[in-house]
């Protein structure tokens, strides 16, 4: 119904890129989500006829409650699948909105922000400018005894910290229960330690539908949200 009202008219127009935001509705089946959104992009840029079009996918904004512990929350998840769509699909870029929602609102208000970031993906992909559009990424987890070092790409400048203390990470034994965590910037990677985790396993960062977190690059971009493992 959705598609027949309000793209299928569109389709005989040229088109050069298209701005997605959504996702709160299907928070519970972050799986699924994976392949509906690629098999969405797919399909658009084969009904247009236009070539690999940008998708600018604006990832779920803080909401709800903050946790007073680690918990599964389902936003994350979804969060993630967007991510993913991101690296799956060719020309597609992730506007991170962890930093700039509203507890009280499923709509925040802070669309300016929302739309610079979505503006800074678009000059990067679609526009072939030299302009960072993305914050710090996931890469790699390495053990280190008790301690858990993570590493990111795009760092753009390095990684920054705003305010006095990084929050926003839990560790993980192979219990899988997850407890906050103390984290500390080492050069372009964040050392994670807990002292009620001896020998960690996994970590995650911003993982909650509303988390408290602090992580940034030079080019004042928030990290994506992640987890070095997810149970899908």
């Amino acid at each position: 119904v959705l598609y027949n009202a309000m793209i299928a008219p569109l389709v005989p127009f040229s088109i050069k890129g298209a701005v997605w935001y959504q996702g709160e509705s299907n928070a519970g089946a972050a799986e699924q989500y994976s392949r509906l959104l690629p098999t969405l992009i797919r399909d658009w840029r084969a009904r247009f006829q236009s070539g690999d079009f940008t998708f600018g996918i604006v990832q779920l904004a803080n909401f709800m409650a903050q946790d007073t512990e680690p918990v599964d929350d389902p936003w994350p998840n979804l969060r993630w699948a967007q991510w993913l769509t991101t690296k799956r699909e060719p020309n597609t870029t992730l506007a991170v909105a962890i930093d700039i929602g509203d507890a009280n609102d499923i709509h925040p208000r802070n669309k300016q922000d929302v739309g610079l970031r979505l503006a800074l993906g678009f000059l990067g992909t679609t526009y072939g400018q030299a302009v960072a559009y993305s914050g710090p990424v996931y890469r790699s987890l390495t053990i280190e005894g008790n301690k858990a070092r993570v590493s990111f790409d795009e760092l753009n400048g390095g990684l920054v910290v705003k305010g006095d203390k990084l929050t926003g990470f839990a560790i993980a034994g192979a219990d899988g229960k997850y407890v906050w965590a103390d984290a500390v910037v080492d050069g372009d990677t964040v050392v994670v330690s807990s002292s009620i985790v001896t020998d960690p396993v996994s970590v995650r960062y911003a993982w909650s539908n509303n988390p408290v977190c602090n992580l940034y690059n030079k080019a004042g971009l928030p990290a994506v949200p992640f987890a070095t493992k997810v149970a899908w």
